[in-house]
């Protein structure tokens, strides 16, 4: 009988115990217990699955990017071959000497279009300008080259990408923004004091402007107290304001003068909105949605949310202040699997 090794045996316990995880996984058994609470795996699948999704389409983005560099490298390294030279040769025969040099004026028109956000020596910042616009061309013309290459060429790609990761996320009694039924939901999980989530509204209105009927937008509250402890007080007045149907105005009106959020100013922004002020002033001192404000900040960290602001685009997680480009890319999608 052969000797086992310490790592072979190492192994052997690491398959075992994995073994035993996803039996205890797929019999419904708990993988922990507190006092005698049990922890399933079904609780920690629904806590982790946006994170792991979310991970999942990144390694997928990193082995689609490295494929497309082999492939390329491929096509390149055979062009060679085929023409007798070498693969540095070719590039400076089809890309380098294609590519012309920048000129003074590119490199002047540059400098002037961004010299408010250039900062340090004139002299060094134009030369890596002018650096950085010959490498880029140089880039662009090698992008060309490598295309021109792929379309004389028979390729299949069998890289598929990973299942799409959904979450049930709840939309009731929720204030929000067009069709009931449009084929793409968003759901916003946003805090009121928190920079990124303002940065992001304009990209939002241009979402809604873009789709129309085909998408609705629902917001849920998650101020985080660690950081925006004023947040808080903001998103119960929102839900005040939500009850004499001025959410949305009012939502806004708190983003254009954040992180101002006292009771005063709380009471400006009800008037200028044209609420019913007495009703409002009511409603925020007696904390009558405190307990749906907190509501969402359970269900948020459930869901596996740890900043704002994070969407589920029909489940799918996107965190962050994000593009209208990536936005587009999940709606899309979402629209061309429903057809």
């Amino acid at each position: 009988m052969k000797r086992v090794t310490r790592f072979g045996l190492f192994t052997l316990l690491l398959v075992v115990g994995l073994f035993v995880v996803a039996r205890r996984s797929a019999v419904g058994e708990p993988l922990a217990e507190v006092d005698g609470v049990p922890v399933s795996a079904e609780e920690v699948d629904k806590a982790i699955g946006a994170s792991l999704g979310k991970l999942q389409e990144q390694i997928f983005n990193l082995k689609r990017q490295k494929l497309e560099e082999l492939i390329n490298a491929t096509l390149l390294t055979r062009e060679a071959r085929k023409r007798g030279v070498s693969v540095p040769a070719l590039l400076d025969a089809e890309v380098t000497s294609k590519v012309a040099l920048v000129t003074e004026q590119e490199v002047e028109a540059f400098y002037e279009a961004n010299k408010t956000r250039i900062q340090g020596d004139p002299v060094a910042a134009r030369q890596q300008i002018r650096i950085n616009l010959q490498n880029q061309s140089l880039a662009t013309k090698k992008q060309e080259f490598s295309q021109l290459l792929r379309s004389k060429a028979k390729i299949a790609v069998y890289l598929k990408p990973p299942p799409v990761h959904r979450v049930e996320v709840s939309t009731n009694g929720a204030p929000s923004k067009g069709p009931v039924k449009a084929p793409v939901t968003i759901v916003k999980f946003e805090d009121f004091h928190c920079p990124f989530c303002k940065k992001v509204q304009p990209t939002l209105a241009q979402v809604l402007s873009k789709y129309g009927n085909n998408v609705r937008l629902v917001h849920r509250d998650f101020p985080i107290d660690a950081i925006h402890p004023a947040a808080r007080k903001g998103h119960e007045a929102a839900r005040c304001a939500n009850e004499q149907g001025k959410f949305w105005q009012y939502h806004d009106m708190l983003y254009a003068n954040a992180p101002k959020a006292d009771a005063t100013d709380l009471s400006s922004y009800a008037k200028q909105v044209g609420l019913d002020v007495p009703a409002f002033e009511k409603c925020v001192s007696s904390g009558e949605f405190r307990g749906v404000v907190q509501k969402d900040v359970e269900e948020g960290t459930r869901l596996g949310v740890n900043g704002t602001p994070a969407f589920f685009i029909n489940g799918r997680l996107l965190s962050g202040a994000e593009p209208i480009e990536r936005f587009a890319a999940i709606i899309d999608d979402e629209i061309s699997r429903g057809r």
